[in-house]
């Protein structure tokens, strides 16, 4: 993947090094039922991309006024200016290109404004506005704070758990993180964690695989944008993404770890379902086209 030549973001927060902070999980009511498809992405050291679990499952009472969860700590502040490391400049070169294609698409598109997110890098664990980021739940979007959260130990992760690698493969990640952050601007987000506050638990893992996947096709509308714009794409960059879609696949990680598969228990879908579901946003190049809420064929 071309990127060298990507605008740097100035959206960045740069939290290497720093420590952790007390989040205190949810107990009791509706909050606290996490099915098994949840365990599963909370258990195998975060190979589930997307929005905090904790938020698609049980958030309706935090964007309700709930009191399940505690109040988020102060933010811990970063290093101000660009990373100097390549992974850290890798990060901020992506982000800055989904800004700049996300401002031209979304308002031509669906007519509505870009509004940045922020990323914030850290190690380890941080603070976030949906409670504590740990590297073990993987990359994800706080909608409370739009910002995408990464710890960039999750690459090396790719490349040595499932032989998943390429610099294309990687701003796949970043971009399906920032598909849920177009999402949270187009009002998607809170009416999905609504509809799964009356929900059943099958049908609220339902309800977060057409999130996710619709993550995963926005994810593609940038990289068609992309490329069309700054011919970013280089031979294999394609197959690396799709592997990457598939190697994340529900079925596939709870295969892996349990012998078999719990359709019902899913949360972000098959690894079938997230190649195609991220080839259509690539062929289309329209956010339209990334519809998965319609109740069809997923």
């Amino acid at each position: 993947m071309r990127w060298d030549d990507f605008r740097r973001s100035d959206n960045v927060e740069d939290r290497r090094g720093g420590g952790g902070g007390g989040f205190r999980v949810p107990t009791g009511g509706r909050g606290g039922r996490l099915g098994i498809g949840t365990i599963v992405v909370l258990g195998l050291l975060g190979w589930a991309l997307g929005i905090d679990p904790r938020l698609l499952i049980t958030g309706a009472e935090m964007l309700s006024g709930g009191s399940e969860y505690s109040e988020p700590a102060p933010q811990q502040t970063g290093r101000s200016g660009q990373p100097q490391d390549r992974d850290g400049q890798f990060a901020s070169a992506i982000l800055g290109n989904t800004e700049d294609v996300w401002k031209v698409v979304l308002p031509q598109q669906v007519d509505v404004n870009y509004q940045v997110p922020r990323m914030v890098l850290f190690s380890g664990g941080t603070r976030s506005g949906c409670g504590i980021a740990q590297s073990a739940t993987g990359p994800f979007y706080c909608p409370l704070d739009r910002s995408v959260y990464l710890d960039l130990d999750f690459f090396r992760e790719m490349r040595s758990r499932f032989n998943v690698s390429g610099d294309f493969a990687y701003a796949y990640v970043i971009a399906h993180e920032v598909g849920h952050h177009v999402q949270n601007l187009l009002g998607i987000l809170p009416r999905v964690q609504e509809a799964q506050r009356q929900a059943s638990q099958a049908q609220a893992n339902q309800l977060s695989v057409r999130v996710e996947l619709m993550a995963d096709c926005l994810a593609g509308v940038w990289a068609s944008h992309s490329d069309a714009k700054y011919r970013s794409l280089e031979p294999g960059d394609v197959e690396a993404a799709m592997n990457a879609a598939s190697a994340i696949g529900d079925d596939r990680l709870q295969k892996a770890s349990q012998g078999y598969a719990v359709p019902e228990s899913f949360t972000h879908g098959s690894s079938e379902q997230r190649v195609r579901w991220f080839t259509t946003g690539l062929k289309s190049g329209k956010v339209e086209a990334c519809n998965t809420l319609s109740g069809g064929r997923l």
